[in-house]
């Protein structure tokens, strides 16, 4: 008879960010471990609040199921003597199994003969293998994790209690000097001890105790929640996913409410506003139905609506002391200029060997300068970029920026407006710092783009010359976050300009300020290979596959819109079975290519048409692929060396490359080798596994 199994691991609150994760991990080790116990059941369901993780699963059978292996043993002419008749050999390898000569059976493998055995392996009870569930709990991994009296394990938070039930049986076994039982708490203050009775009793003995187990259960009733309160006041309530989620990892039992603020705040910027509610409070702002700020707030109650006024009352006080602080530090900020802000980054350290912060924005703007001439930008669209460069850190040492980090850059937009500055350089301000993870936004205007370029590429270039590679997990500057943003603004504002000579541009300039750096060759090969792995990183999410991803990569990154291009339409043609007589013809040629550095070409030793023919074509091909390079028209480049295919395969099939004479060999051993260089250019095609049928 199946019957049902809880675990539950009780803890210390556990931080909002960890629970997801070692929800899907307690799960998926769940089942891993079922399996390889041979345990069947019926299913798995998981729970999480701030207080516990668990699962709990059902119809589990009782018994493991049995196994009935194959078990090889000696090959026959060990196994057997001259007579026929069995060896030590084999009458021990059928002891240790339990088994007797007239159990041995043979097969070949490879050629050879084997004695085997087949062995019945019984499946134990199921209750006697469930103590090993405590090597799941301990093996689930956290961002972070602790120790805690004085106990060995370290773990995200203490573990207070551990439920564990077979039906309605303990499950006995111990972690941290916690025993197993079968009793679990509900909701810190408004539950109490619950003794489960059966594994199936679990969630609604909860919901009893004030605990909502589900967290997909407890996200609907935020959401419900919020969406009566819209109803019943007219307003409009954006839901940020993010904020959702956390909220929802926070609380046991929610409660939804609605509070306000002074209308005197909104004076302050918007984003200020949100900031302090959503990050610091964990609110949703509220907005009236044309989208405008309203001096509203909705929060979740951790309980019952109990007292829910005087709850509200005491968040209204907490949002007041913020937004007070707030409106205080932006005064007190209006009343210096930008220039004083700025003197101020002279004395804040960037990185010991790099210097402060002002000595970094002086490289920015160096580099925004080249960057934008390098770009043919107008004077003004110049201009505004250099002023942005010269004023991207400036909001730094300010108040509000000390007290709302998240602000840095956005409140530096609010400032620059304020002090007079264009629009486009305020913008840029404020972008120069996007994208800030993988899935943001990139700047939206030319000025943005180029600033954030230019500070990314001062911070990395920087960083990797001086020894601070990222290795591991460790990357404190976010140095590889930040090539992959210069890669998306490059990829996306479609500049014909190099990763490489960006990567120049900026070892040049750390090498005329005379900064200390380390090898500048070493330095060079760890930056290509950095931004080569960035590279990689966006082929891939682009589904290039790996081999067109080391072919178009193969001598550099190039301008990463063009290489993505490259990409896309080899992916296409490695498949593409009319493409394979092109692939042949110009694999064949780089392979050979490969056993000469020979390229001067004398056309008077030419002996046959079809060698005479090739060099014709290959002058036609060179001109005409050039001009689509340079235009980026990747279809059209890989065309145009595609027309060096039939004369190729007519080349081959006429001449011997290597002739007996000396400078006859060396004449078509440079065609091919010219050629190969041109294939090259646009990428090792001998690098990829072409999938045509053949």
């Amino acid at each position: 008879m199946a019957k049902d199994v809880l675990f539950e691991i009780g803890l210390e609150e556990l931080p909002a960010r960890f629970i997801d994760k070692a929800e899907s991990q307690l799960i998926s080790k769940t089942k891993d471990w079922l399996d390889e116990l041979r345990i069947s059941y019926d299913s798995i369901t998981s729970f999480s609040t701030p207080r516990r993780l668990a699962v709990l699963i059902k119809d589990v059978a009782e018994t493991q199921t049995s196994l009935e292996e194959e078990v090889k043993g000696p090959a026959v002419k060990i196994a057997k003597d001259d007579e026929g008749s069995w060896t030590k050999a084999a009458i021990g390898f059928t002891k240790g199994q339990g088994k007797t000569v007239e159990d041995i059976y043979t097969k070949e493998i490879k050629g050879t003969k084997y004695i085997f055995v087949k062995n019945q392996v019984i499946g134990k009870d199921t209750y006697e293998l469930l103590p090993t569930f405590k090597g799941i709990i301990e093996s689930i991994q956290f961002p972070k994790n602790m120790r805690w009296a004085e106990q060995s394990l370290r773990y995200a938070r203490p573990i207070r209690w551990i439920a564990a039930l077979y039906e309605d049986q303990v499950i006995p076994f111990e972690i941290a000097d916690v025993t197993t039982s079968n009793f679990t708490f509900g909701h810190r203050f408004l539950g109490s001890k619950i003794i489960l009775k059966s594994p199936t009793d679990y969630q609604f003995d909860l919901k009893d105790n004030y605990v909502i187990s589900d967290p997909n259960e407890r996200e609907h009733l935020i959401t419900e929640g919020i969406i009566q309160i819209e109803k019943e006041y007219g307003f409009q309530i954006p839901i940020d996913n993010g904020l959702l989620n956390e909220v929802r990892n926070l609380v046991e039992y929610p409660t939804v409410f609605i509070g306000s603020y002074e209308e005197s705040f909104l004076k302050l910027p918007s984003d200020v506003l949100i900031i302090s509610m959503k990050e610091h409070q964990r609110y949703f702002p509220v907005k009236s139905k044309n989208g405008e700020l309203l001096p509203y707030f909705v929060g979740v109650r951790n309980g019952d609506d109990k007292a829910l006024n005087t709850v509200i009352k005491g968040n209204e006080k907490v949002l007041h002391a913020r937004l007070s602080d707030a409106q205080f530090f932006f005064e007190e900020d209006q009343k210096h200029s930008i220039d004083y802000y700025l003197e101020k980054l002279e004395r804040v350290v960037f990185q010991e060997k790099l210097g402060t912060i002002s000595d970094k924005v002086s490289r920015v703007v160096r580099i925004t300068d080249q960057l934008a001439q390098q770009l043919n930008l107008s004077e003004e669209t110049k201009e505004k970029a250099v002023r942005a460069a010269e004023i991207c850190k400036f909001d730094l040492p300010t108040n509000m920026v000390n007290e709302f980090t998240e602000l840095q850059g956005i409140i530096g937009q609010t400032y620059a407006l304020n002090f007079g500055e264009a629009k486009e350089v305020a913008k840029a301000v404020a972008d120069h710092y996007l994208p800030v993870h993988a899935d943001d936004r990139l700047p939206e205007n030319i000025e943005g783009a180029i600033v954030s370029v230019a500070d990314k590429l001062d911070t990395i270039v920087g960083c990797i010359s001086v020894g601070l590679t990222p290795t591991g997990s460790q990357d404190p500057y976010g140095l590889r976050r930040q090539s992959v943003g210069i890669l998306k603004i490059l990829k996306e504002n479609k500049w014909n300009i190099t990763v490489e000579s960006l990567l120049d541009l900026t070892q040049n300039l750390f090498r005329d300020q005379a900064i200390e750096q380390n090898d500048i060759n070493k330095v060079r090969n760890e930056l290509e290979q950095f931004f080569g792995l960035r590279a990689t990183y966006i082929l891939k999410e682009v589904k290039a596959e790996q081999d067109v991803i080391q072919s178009v990569l193969h001598q550099e990154i190039g301008i990463i819109a063009y290489t993505l291009a490259k990409a896309s339409i080899l992916s296409r043609k490695r498949n593409d079975h009319d493409f394979k007589s092109v692939q042949q013809a110009l694999v064949r040629v780089i392979n050979l290519s490969k056993k000469t550095n020979q390229n001067t070409i004398n056309p008077d030793l030419f002996e046959t048409p079809s060698e005479k023919e090739l060099y014709q074509v290959y002058l036609a091909v060179k001109d005409s692929y050039i001009n689509s390079n340079s235009n980026q028209q990747a279809e059209d480049a890989l065309l145009q060396l595609g027309k060096l295919a039939e004369p190729i395969h007519n080349f081959f099939e006429h001449n011997m490359v290597m002739a007996d004479d000396d400078q006859i060999r060396n004449n078509r051993l440079s065609l091919l080798n010219l050629i190969a260089t041109l294939t090259f250019d646009f990428a090792d095609l001998s690098a990829i596994e072409w999938k045509q049928q053949f």
